[in-house]
């Protein structure tokens, strides 16, 4: 089966808000209002998709049971892996993160992704 979703779909106001939240992320700013449409939610092949957006703000991110694959649609933000150096993604950038990949992530301005993760 082909899981297709449109660049219009990104635009739509349908988004599930939620405050960010462990396990995978820790706010470390305050409260970080997120807010995620999914697309995709096949936990017998162990991946997801959808798209996610998060208003700005510093969190802690360990991905300790599963990896994500994030394009950028709009905005834009700093990662930095511990003991790593800083990264600044922007609209059109993609970045991987793989199991195991601990560290920061710094939301600058409204934050808009694609993502795919996945489990071992």
């Amino acid at each position: 089966m082909t899981t297709v979703f449109r660049a219009d779909d990104l635009n739509s106001n349908d988004y599930t808000e939620t405050l960010l939240a462990p396990p995978m992320a820790t706010p470390i700013s305050g409260d970080i209002v997120v807010r995620d449409k999914s697309y995709l939610a096949d936990s017998d092949h162990g991946v997801w998709s959808g798209s996610w957006e998060s208003e700005p703000g510093t969190s802690r991110w360990e991905f300790t049971d599963t990896g994500e694959v994030i394009t950028v649609v709009s905005g834009r933000m700093t990662v930095e892996e511990d003991g790593g150096e800083p990264v600044t993604l922007t609209a059109g950038d993609t970045a991987y993160f793989p199991i195991g990949w601990k560290g920061v992530w710094t939301v600058h301005e409204k934050l808009r992704k694609v993502y795919v993760v996945y489990s071992a």
